[in-house]
């Protein structure tokens, strides 16, 4: 599992199982903008990764989120690749590292990440668990236990997190 976007304190944990070539997931990053800014550090959201088959170069993508959380920079990285994946499922792996540059991340250790494969028991594992709790498709969003499928829709997705945080802060 990744880092989060907030301390590990929070109270209501959002896992968002994306797939970093999902041009779905990237519509959602509105709804995790919106989901930041009404909670702010009382949500943490993590990004969990579930590359799909279909996209060719998701895996390799997933690999390079972790890196960049590694150095700081996680949910940036995954922003801006996400912006891209157009670009990224025609040209490939050099946009992974185009996008690291962009945001001044140590591209030699980045590269060496990639190639040594230090991130894939993460990423494997990620994809594990999201089998064995039914995500299907992306985004897929878990908070407190329950499964929100955005892969077919995401209309009325934020809307049932919210109520659900909201819930969960009441106590």
């Amino acid at each position: 599992m990744s880092d989060s976007t907030t301390a590990p304190a929070s109270p209501v944990v959002l896992e968002a199982w994306f797939d970093l070539q999902c041009p779905d997931c990237f519509q959602a990053l509105d709804d995790v903008r919106a989901l930041r800014e009404k909670y702010g550090d009382r949500l943490d959201v993590q990004l969990r990764h579930f590359p799909l088959a279909k996209h060719k170069h998701a895996y390799a993508a997933a690999q390079a989120a972790e890196e960049a959380f590694e150095q700081g920079k996680g949910w940036p990285y995954a922003e801006a690749l996400l912006a891209r994946t157009a670009e990224l499922g025609e040209r490939g792996e050099p946009v992974l590292m185009e996008v690291a540059t962009e945001l001044g991340l140590d591209a030699e250790e980045f590269d060496t990440a990639l190639i040594d494969g230090r991130h894939l028991l993460t990423v494997d594992a990620d994809e594990a668990e999201g089998k064995a709790i039914k995500v299907t498709g992306t985004p897929t969003y878990v908070i407190d236990g329950e499964r929100l499928d955005g892969g077919q829709s995401q209309d009325g997705l934020r809307e049932r997190i919210e109520e659900i945080a909201d819930r969960l802060l009441r106590g």
